[in-house]
């Protein structure tokens, strides 16, 4: 069984920064496809940010120039760099991650088809 376990989440002031991290410490290999998800109550969950196992990127247009997605292949690791929050930020946000890159991999990140799914971390931001 594969677990994903966000951390990072808490309170943040506009104008500052807060990282979260998603570690897979049970999962053998590397996986190629990994995200950020967020959800506020009584809405969709909308799709954050993405990266690829070739370490490109993708960002809705709401973050985009404000947060930064990484990875450390090493240790099957990834982060969600946030700059610059603001109070429409505020939600809960959910790692994910798969197997496949390439189109496969912009297919999961823009319909959020994920097979592995952490149970979220709330971020707040006032």
């Amino acid at each position: 069984h594969v677990q994903l376990v966000e951390s990072g989440g808490g309170s943040a002031q506009p104008g500052g920064s807060l990282t979260l991290s998603c570690a897979s410490p049970d999962y053998a290999y590397e996986f190629d496809c990994m995200g950020w998800f967020r959800q506020v109550p009584g809405k969709e969950r909308e799709r954050v940010a993405g990266i690829e196992s070739d370490g490109s990127t993708s960002y809705a247009d709401s973050v985009k120039g404000r947060f930064t997605i990484s990875r450390d292949s090493g240790s099957n690791t990834w982060y969600l760099q946030m700059n610059s929050p603001r109070p429409e930020d505020t939600a809960m946000y959910f790692c994910a991650a798969d197997t496949g890159s390439g189109p496969q991999c912009y297919e999961r990140i823009r319909g959020g088809n994920f097979e592995y799914w952490g149970r979220g971390t709330q971020v707040t931001v006032s």
